[in-house]
């Protein structure tokens, strides 16, 4: 690593730092030290010091040119050296370009974590001294759209994800000059190391079988291989399109909307033992003892006419609700539910929420797959496993 010794005109430092503000001093300063860095670098590209002669020098000093440069403090003014052969560059403008980008992300990190357009555009004018339009300020978010596709689209051919759980929100768009419901398809993949992975994200029409076909088939187009059980919530169109598109592979019924589907159909009042002994079906310890208890339900409450709907929406949806029963029992009560995706799903609903509508698709998968890459990176991390 180039080291630089600095020489500095402490006076001319002195001077600012006694009669500025302290913006104007740190200015002052990253002014001088920056002058100086790049003149080193001329001296270094030239091989000579001032007025020096000898056999390795190889160009001439040219004067100097002034450009501006925006630092979190404002602007600043620096001397750019020059060379006659026109070849010199400094490196600042080359590190800066990056460090700019590391501004730009955390302006874009603002807008991912729910900090309106409006707000972010006036902590850049706050850090930056310069008015931004809010057009601008979303052009910015654009910078998204490579590393959001290339996450989304990563190939899933090189690990097993041996469950999965899916879900679907909903969000607002603007098309064609009017606001509509979209949907947004999330699979959450839970891999042979057993951690979590987010592994899809889509956003398409009104929930269908169509439409969790098509987001399927994007999967599978990625190298995915059938899970032994998908896990999710109860849509009808949920369920063919995984029949369809996975054979072999089982479906898990999220068993916290089951329960709650049965229990809206019981009565409100004297409910406190069917609920009880509902709770007791699937926290059994195995397959027979569920299924002993579930006809114990049904034998006693499908005559009663206060449960019968209750008994019988059990009885229906029972086998799809207890599948997480053959798979390893420590796994049981993280393969229940879709409570982990619905996590998920909050946060994005607690950042979308600022933004209200979408003014297009393209900005909702930018703005939500950049929430949900946020999101993997807590997931499971170091040597945690989920199960």
């Amino acid at each position: 690593m180039t080291q630089y010794h600095l020489t500095l005109n402490l006076e001319d430092l002195k001077v600012d730092v006694m009669n500025s503000e302290l913006n104007e001093i740190m200015k002052a300063s990253l002014v001088l030290v920056l002058n100086e860095i790049m003149e080193k670098q001329r001296d270094d590209y030239i091989r000579a010091m001032p007025h020096e002669r000898n056999e390795k020098r190889i160009g001439y000093r040219n004067g100097y040119y002034e450009r501006d440069l925006t630092v979190s403090i404002g602007k600043i003014r620096l001397k750019v050296p020059r060379t006659r052969d026109g070849k010199f560059s400094p490196t600042l403008f080359e590190k800066w370009e990056r460090k700019e980008k590391s501004f730009v992300l955390s302006m874009l990190e603002m807008v991912v974590n729910g900090v309106s357009t409006r707000k972010v555009t006036n902590v850049v004018e706050e850090l930056c001294g310069d008015n931004v339009s809010k057009s601008f300020v979303s052009s910015l978010t654009k910078k998204l759209d490579a590393e959001v596709n290339q996450w989304a689209n990563r190939p899933l051919n090189v690990m097993y994800y041996k469950y999965l759980f899916v879900d679907a929100m909903y969000i607002k768009v603007r098309e064609h000059h009017k606001v509509v419901s979209k949907a947004v398809y999330i699979a959450l993949g839970v891999n042979k190391e057993n951690k979590r992975e987010i592994i899809g994200l889509k956003v398409n029409h009104a929930e269908s079988k169509e439409g969790w076909t098509q987001f399927f088939d994007y999967l599978k187009a990625r190298g995915l291989q059938s899970p032994s059980l998908i896990i999710s919530d109860a849509h009808e169109g949920l369920k063919n399109a995984i029949k369809e598109s996975f054979i072999g592979t089982s479906w898990q019924r999220c068993t916290f909307h089951f329960k709650r589907n049965i229990i809206d159909c019981m009565p409100k009042k004297g409910a406190e033992e069917a609920k009880y002994l509902l709770k007791r079906i699937f926290d059994a310890y195995s397959v027979e003892e569920a299924r002993k208890l579930k006809n114990e339900f049904v034998e006693r409450y499908e005559k009663d006419s206060r449960f019968v709907k209750a008994a019988e929406k059990l009885d229906a949806g029972f086998e799809d609700a207890i599948q997480f029963l053959n798979e390893p029992e420590a796994y049981w009560i993280k393969l229940r539910t879709t409570n982990n995706l619905e996590r998920i799903n909050g946060e994005i609903r607690r950042r979308e929420r600022v933004i209200r509508i979408f003014p297009n698709n393209q900005s909702a998968f930018r703005l939500i797959g950049a929430v949900l890459m946020d999101i993997e990176e807590t997931l499971d991390p170091g040597g945690k496993k989920y199960l």
